[in-house]
């Protein structure tokens, strides 16, 4: 699938501002099954831009303003080719192949930090959520983790939140609803406390529904770490896996280390008696198409 994305991030301001470095997580993490075809990112005002690898090899860019203003855009625009089609075509290893497992241990060395459970009384609260929703498990990990996320999907609602912040899994659970992006940080804590290594990924989905729009967002989801097939998305939002019309962007074991953009404003004139409205006003355009 051929899918081109703009996506449009405006902040205004009650008075020009300065800019401390702001970090962009937007461009979309290439593999053997996304290709990107072409990319471009740019600010008003205008920043120089440095472009580095971060702590998860996500491609991270840094963006220094010289300038103050009174708004700030963020504009970034590609084209992506996407294949993974068959997102259940994969062979675990053997041992992976019914659950519960153990990873060997290199795999638990470098997995580490996707392994870590949330507190034993978080842990003791989500076991108890999630027995009394799925007592018989089957035993074929991969149709484990399907009905997992299923469960997910038809037990909470999923509700757009403006809001900035990730709700906690406890949160989430007794509320009975959440984002996309509290979703995908539950997800994670009970394939961890089921010994799973799991992490959050921030990216793009493509939605026909809301295609050609700007109705879109920013979506979340998570990968559960399985020997022999690697990382595998999994989306509690849609109980689906992840296939080709997602576009991971970046991946974090903590999920607020990867929000889409970072960064501080502070006044111009740092002795100003009238403080800074608290936050500025966000406008926000995501707009997909399928090309292919």
């Amino acid at each position: 699938m051929k899918i081109r994305v703009s996506h449009l991030t405006r902040y205004e301001y009650d008075r020009p501002v300065q800019f401390s470095p702001h970090y962009f997580y937007l461009r979309p993490r290439e593999d053997p099954l996304l290709h990107v075809e072409s990319f471009s990112l740019g600010s008003t005002p205008a920043a120089k831009t440095y472009w580095m690898r971060d702590d998860c090899d996500n491609l991270l860019a840094c963006a220094h303003f010289s300038a103050p203003a009174q708004n700030l855009e963020i504009l970034s625009e590609f084209e992506v080719l996407t294949s993974d089609t068959q997102p259940h075509d994969y062979k675990a290893k053997q041992y992976a192949t019914t659950f519960p497992f153990e990873y060997e241990q290199l795999h638990r060395f470098n997995l580490g930090s996707y392994l870590v459970k949330p507190a034993t009384h978080i842990q003791s609260t989500l076991q108890q959520w999630l027995n009394q929703r799925f007592p018989t498990r089957p035993r074929e990990t991969g149709t484990y983790l399907f009905e997992l996320n299923k469960i997910l999907q038809q037990s909470l609602r999923n509700q757009s939140r403006s809001a900035p912040g990730i709700q906690s899994s406890i949160q989430t659970i007794t509320l009975g609803s959440g984002a996309c992006r509290d979703f995908a940080v539950l997800l994670v804590d009970l394939l961890r406390i089921l010994g799973l290594a799991a992490r959050f990924v921030s990216g793009y989905f493509y939605d026909p529904a809301v295609a050609g729009t700007n109705d879109t967002a920013m979506h979340a989801w998570t990968e559960v770490y399985l020997p022999g097939a690697g990382w595998k998305g999994l989306d509690p939002t849609t109980g689906l896996f992840c296939y080709d019309a997602y576009i991971p962007v970046a991946h974090a074991a903590i999920a607020e280390s990867v929000n889409p953009i970072q960064g501080a404003y502070f006044p111009v004139t740092p002795t100003s008696s009238t403080p800074i409205a608290h936050a500025p006003r966000l406008f926000t355009n995501i707009i997909t198409q399928r090309l292919a």
